[in-house]
C-alpha cells in the first residue's frame, strides 16, 4: 500500500470542438455518423461484469427519421434485475476497498478516452438516437461528460481532505464511507452527461450501482457503459440494466438494501419514489439518500431597460435549442409592454431564418422532439392556445410524417396563468406574457408563484437598480439565475447545477455537494494519555 498523500490533477473544462466546413473533426464525426446509420446494434444488460440476454426487447429509432432502427436493447425482468442487485452488493467490499486515488483513475482515464477515442461515438450516438445537433451533443456528451469525470474526481480528493481539530492528547480523524447498501440510478434521455455522472458519482465515492437509462437514450449511454468498462471499472459496480418503471419501483426501491437513488426526470415519478420510499421506510437497512433534479418551468423576465438585441437572442437559444428538451429551456417570458413590438419583432425574424431538420445537416439549428408521445403532448399545447381567445400563436407549425418535428413556436397569452404559462412542455414553445410596465412588482410575484418549480430563471436589465430588486424578489424562483443571459448552458465547475420546490432537491451535480450524498463519514477520536479519573474538580468540598 502506498503511503503518500495524492493530489488529483487541477481539473479544466474540456474544450468544445467547432466541427467547421473543411476540418478534419468534421469528417471524421460525419464518417461516425455514416456508419452508426447503417447497422444496427443489440445492446446486452451488463450485470456483474457480463452480458445478460433477454426475450423482451425494446427498439431505438432516430427522433427525425422514426422508421430508422438503430438498435435494439434487451429490457431487464425481475430475474436479472434481482442478479443486479445481488452483483451490486457482492462487488461492494471489493470496491469500496480500492484505494480512491485508483477509483479516481479510472475516471480521469475514462474521461481522456472520452475526449479522444470515443468522442465521436458517443457524440453520433447522440445526435441520432437522441436528435440533437453537432453542436448540442458536442458540450453535452464529449464535453461536459468529461468535465463531471474530472471535476468530480477533484472534489472528491477535497472532501477527503477535510479533517476536524485536534486537542491535547487526541487524535480526531473522519473517513468517509461509502453508504451501506447499493445505490440507484435512472438518468433521463435529453443529457448523455447526465446519464454518465448519476451512475459514476456515488461510484467514484466507493459505492455500486444499478443504472436504468432512459429508453429513448439506452444507445449513447450503451457505448458510455462500454468505455467505462475499457476505462478499467471492475465487474459489477456499475449494472447498466435498461428496464420497465414500474418494476424497478417493486422489486428495487423497495428492496432492505437500497441506500440511494440518483435520478433526473419528471417531477411525477420523483414525487412516486419518496412515496415508496416512505411506505417501506420501516424495511430498509438505513434512510436511503433520495438526489433529484425534476421538472423546471423556466423563465426570463426582463425590465424596460433591457437590451432587446440581447433579450432577443436569449429568448431564441433558450427556449430553442434541442427541441427545448432541457430541463433549464426558457419556456415562459415576461416582457414590459414598452418593448414588447421590438421584441417580437426580432425574435420572429430570427425564428425565420432557424432551419429544422435532419441533424445529420449541419446547416440545421434543432431536430425533432424525442417520440410520439413527447410531440402528441406538445402539439396539443399549441392546439389549445390556436383556439382559444386567451392566447395567440405568433409563429409554429408541426409535421411527424418522417420525423418528430416541431417548428420553434412563439405564443402570446393574454393571462399570466394561460395553461402554457404554467405547463413544462419540454419542447420547442416559448410563450410570453406582456405586462404593464407600472406592474413590474405584481409581475415579479406572479412569476414566483404561478408555478410549483424552481430550476432556472433569468432577468434582463441595464439598470443595476432594477436588477437588484428583481434578484431580491425573485430569490426562491431558480436554482441556477442568470442576469442578461439565457436561462441554460451550465457548465461544470463554474455554475453547479440543481433547484428547489418541485424542481428538486438542489443537490448541484458536478460539485462537492452531491459528492456528500454518496458517503456517510466516520468520526473516530484515538485518546493518546486516557484519564483514569471518575470524579470532577467540581465535586471537591470546598
Amino acid at each position: 500500500m502506498s503511503n503518500a498523500y495524492f493530489s488529483i490533477p487541477k481539473p479544466y473544462n474540456e474544450p468544445i470542438r467547432s466541427y467547421l466546413p473543411g476540418s478534419a473533426e468534421r469528417a471524421s464525426l460525419k464518417a461516425e455518423l455514416d456508419r452508426q446509420a447503417n447497422e444496427i446494434v443489440t445492446i446486452p444488460l451488463i450485470i456483474g461484469g457480463k452480458e445478460v440476454y433477454t426475450d423482451v426487447y425494446g427498439e431505438v429509432v432516430m427522433p427525425h427519421d422514426h422508421q430508422h432502427v438503430l438498435a435494439r436493447y434487451c429490457i431487464a425482468t425481475p430475474k436479472e434485475l434481482k442478479m443486479a442487485i445481488d452483483a451490486a452488493l457482492e462487488a461492494k467490499e471489493r470496491w469500496s476497498n480500492i484505494p480512491w486515488e485508483h477509483r479516481a483513475s479510472i475516471f480521469l482515464k475514462a474521461a481522456d478516452l472520452l475526449a479522444g477515442p470515443y468522442r465521436d461515438r458517443i457524440n453520433a450516438a447522440t445526435m441520432l438516437g437522441q436528435s440533437k445537433t453537432v453542436f448540442q451533443a458536442e458540450i453535452d456528451s464529449a464535453c461536459e461528460l468529461c468535465d463531471f469525470f474530472r471535476f468530480n474526481t477533484y472534489y472528491a480528493s477535497e472532501i477527503y481532505a477535510q479533517q476536524p481539530q485536534n486537542s491535547s492528547g487526541v487524535w480526531n480523524r473522519v473517513e468517509y464511507r461509502p453508504l451501506d447498501g447499493f445505490v440507484m440510478a435512472i438518468s433521463p434521455f435529453n443529457f448523455t452527461s447526465i446519464g454518465g455522472n448519476l451512475p459514476t458519482a456515488p461510484a467514484l465515492m466507493g459505492n455500486t450501482v444499478l443504472w436504468k437509462p432512459a429508453s429513448t437514450a439506452v444507445l449513447s449511454n450503451y457505448y458510455v457503459m462500454r468505455m467505462l468498462m475499457d476505462a478499467g471499472l471492475p465487474a459489477g459496480v456499475i449494472n447498466f440494466i435498461p428496464s420497465r418503471g414500474y418494476e424497478v419501483s417493486e422489486h428495487v426501491l423497495t428492496h432492505r438494501m437500497l441506500a440511494g437513488f440518483h435520478f433526473t426526470g419528471s417531477t411525477e415519478v420523483f414525487s412516486g419514489v419518496w412515496t415508496t420510499v416512505g411506505q417501506n421506510i420501516k424495511t430498509y437497512a438505513s434512510y436511503p439518500r433520495l438526489v433529484g433534479e425534476t421538472g423546471g418551468k423556466d423563465f426570463i423576465f426582463a425590465h424596460k431597460t433591457a437590451n432587446v438585441d440581447a433579450l432577443a437572442a436569449a429568448m431564441v437559444r433558450g427556449a430553442y435549442e434541442y427541441q427545448g428538451q432541457k430541463c433549464s429551456a426558457a419556456s415562459r417570458a415576461f416582457i414590459p409592454a414598452s418593448i414588447w413590438e421590438e421584441v417580437k419583432t426580432k425574435v420572429l425574424a430570427i425564428v425565420k431564418t432557424l432551419k429544422v431538420g435532419d441533424i445529420r445537416d449541419f446547416t440545421n439549428f434543432i431536430g425533432a422532439v424525442i417520440d410520439k408521445n413527447s410531440f402528441n403532448t406538445i402539439t396539443k399545447y399549441i392546439d389549445l392556445a390556436n383556439e382559444s381567445p386567451d392566447a395567440e400563436v405568433l409563429c409554429g407549425s408541426y409535421d411527424q410524417s418522417k420525423g418528430y418535428f416541431i417548428q420553434p413556436t412563439l405564443i402570446r397569452a393574454y393571462k399570466p396563468d394561460f395553461p402554457t404559462m404554467i405547463t413544462e412542455l419540454f419542447g420547442p414553445v416559448l410563450t410570453v406574457y406582456v405586462y404593464d410596465d407600472d406592474k413590474l412588482d405584481e409581475t415579479l410575484k406572479i412569476c414566483d408563484n404561478a408555478t410549483a418549480y424552481a430550476l432556472t430563471g433569468a432577468i434582463f436589465a441595464q439598470d443595476r437598480e432594477a436588477l437588484v430588486h428583481m434578484e431580491k424578489m425573485l430569490a426562491n424562483t431558480a436554482g441556477n439565475f442568470y442576469i442578461n443571459d439565457k436561462p441554460t448552458g451550465a457548465v461544470v465547475g463554474q455554475q453547479p447545477f440543481g433547484g428547489a420546490r418541485a424542481s428538486g432537491t438542489n443537490d448541484k451535480a458536478g460539485s462537492s455537494l452531491n459528492l456528500y450524498r454518496w458517503v456517510s463519514p466516520r468520526t473516530i477520536k484515538e485518546n493518546f494519555v486516557p484519564s483514569y479519573a471518575i470524579t470532577y474538580p467540581f465535586m471537591d468540598e470546598e
